[in-house]
């Protein structure tokens, strides 16, 4: 077919953020596409560990896609990795621990954009995914969603009283929601599905 794999997300576009992801559509792909011998990635509600194992155990996937569950918690890929080989282990760690891949994830923003300005206007947003369950001063919590420099995050961060990870909230949806809303296609998109978009050879390698 051309294709090493194909992943699926199994929430619709009218969902949008809401609702659960119908992991019985990653089922249908996988059955479809048995006789090519072309794996099917599964997306949609891969919040832990477990999830990725009961996603693959219902529709047969070969692996998982992660989006919003890794926001302020990269540590759940190795907590994935650990659940796929058959680990019982989810990492959980304490504040003082979550500042410093915070303040590495700053630096490496700021590295790859090539400003500190830009990196850290990036980086404001990633904040409050996260201390997501920590209990930290409301004062801190608004100025490191301010925050404009590597020296000025460094010197919140270190402001944070260390605590336990909050293993109640951890491993909970994070990331926008938002309500659903009918998805739009360009006018006469659908009119006829089986007709061949023609494409001129400079328009295809154009850049513009």
């Amino acid at each position: 077919l051309g294709v090493a794999w194909v992943a699926l997300h199994a929430r619709t576009a009218a969902q949008m953020y809401e609702g659960k992801a119908d992991w019985s559509a990653i089922t249908r792909l996988v059955e479809h596409l048995k006789p090519s011998g072309v794996p099917v990635l599964g997306n949609g509600d891969i919040w832990s560990g477990r999830d990725a194992l009961n996603m693959v155990a219902e529709t047969g996937c070969a692996g998982v896609v992660v989006g919003r569950g890794c926001l302020g918690r990269p540590w759940l890929f190795a907590d994935l990795v650990s659940a796929l080989q058959g680990v019982n282990k989810e990492l959980t760690p304490a504040l003082h621990q979550v500042r410093e891949v915070m303040f590495r994830h700053a630096h490496l923003i700021v590295e790859y954009l090539e400003s500190e300005d830009r990196g850290m206007r990036d980086m404001r947003k990633h904040m409050a995914w996260y201390l997501k369950g920590f209990s930290v001063p409301r004062e801190i919590r608004h100025d490191l969603g301010m925050v404009s420099s590597l020296v000025e995050m460094r010197g919140l961060l270190d402001k944070l009283e260390d605590q336990p990870y909050p293993v109640e909230v951890g491993d909970k949806p994070r990331g926008r929601t938002s309500h659903g809303r009918p998805p739009t296609l360009p006018d006469g998109w659908l009119n006829d599905p089986d007709e061949l978009v023609h494409v001129e050879l400079e328009d295809a390698f154009s850049g513009g």
